[in-house]
């Protein structure tokens, strides 16, 4: 396993505080398999590492690089530096953003699946949809700037690791980055519950853009006139719509199968 992780040179607490001050584009990951999925990304540096006695008795053997210092602390640390009612299951790290991805860098030449959130808000939904992404070989999710959460613990803890697999990018043209993935062969399909066909029922093309809208009001007006065609889920009528993130995984595990077969 590779690591390029850094740890602190200071030794003095104040030097500390002054090194890790420096890294404006730091942020606190908290959770087991987010933090874990972290230390063995090598794209990722560590900068502190917080565990209780209790965690690090349970991590895998040869997880924590040598040069990596571990702060054995109490919960009352972990409530003291972490947002105000987080689950962090005694661990946490304060490690680098990952690199910028470009939208196009998502772009395959053979079969593919893009996961396009068209303004969906909730952390917790974006984190679920790349852990689902992740489990169904999905390319990559893309987001809207505006509109869509920041990338924090929150967000990473949900993904419960895949914010380390699944390419997540932000892109400030939703219609126009549709229309780029149109020119490279890609058809934007839309979720809408009105839609007469499931994604079972229809014949798809192997490079596929899923669009998936928010929360509340689903696709806007210019997304889904640059749909290429719209699918539903086969859902009972007793209920009109699932949650984001829970209709993402369904349509995924169609795609994966469906695309398959062809």
């Amino acid at each position: 396993m590779t690591h390029r992780n850094i740890t602190c040179p200071a030794k003095n607490p104040a030097q500390k505080q002054q090194y890790i001050k420096k890294h404006s584009n730091a942020l606190w990951l908290f959770g087991y398999h987010a933090v874990c999925a972290a230390l063995q990304n090598p794209k990722r540096s560590v900068f502190r590492l917080l565990l209780s006695k209790e965690t690090m008795q349970e991590l895998p053997q040869n997880l924590i690089p040598e040069n990596l210092h571990c702060e054995i602390v109490q919960k009352s640390d972990f409530d003291n530096i972490l947002p105000k009612g987080v689950v962090h299951q005694g661990i946490a790290a304060y490690v680098s953003t990952l690199p910028e991805i470009h939208e196009t860098d998502l772009i395959r030449s053979d079969k593919s699946v893009i996961i396009i959130l068209d303004q969906v808000t909730d952390p917790h939904n974006v984190g679920a949809i790349l852990r689902s992404a992740a489990a169904f070989n999905a390319d990559g999710v893309v987001m809207t700037q505006k509109y869509a959460p920041d990338i924090t613990g929150t967000l990473a803890k949900a993904a419960s690791g895949a914010l380390e697999i699944i390419p997540l990018v932000t892109t400030t043209n939703l219609a126009r980055y549709m229309n780029t993935l149109k020119q490279h062969g890609y058809w934007c399909v839309g979720m809408d519950g009105k839609a007469e066909n499931t994604l079972r029922e229809m014949k798809l093309p192997r490079k596929i853009a899923l669009i998936m809208g928010s929360e509340g009001y689903g696709l806007r007006r210019l997304t889904a006139q640059n749909c290429d065609f719209f699918a539903k889920l086969p859902i009972s009528e007793r209920i009109e719509s699932l949650n984001v993130s829970n209709a993402a995984a369904i349509a995924l595990y169609e795609l994966k199968y469906k695309l398959t077969d062809l």
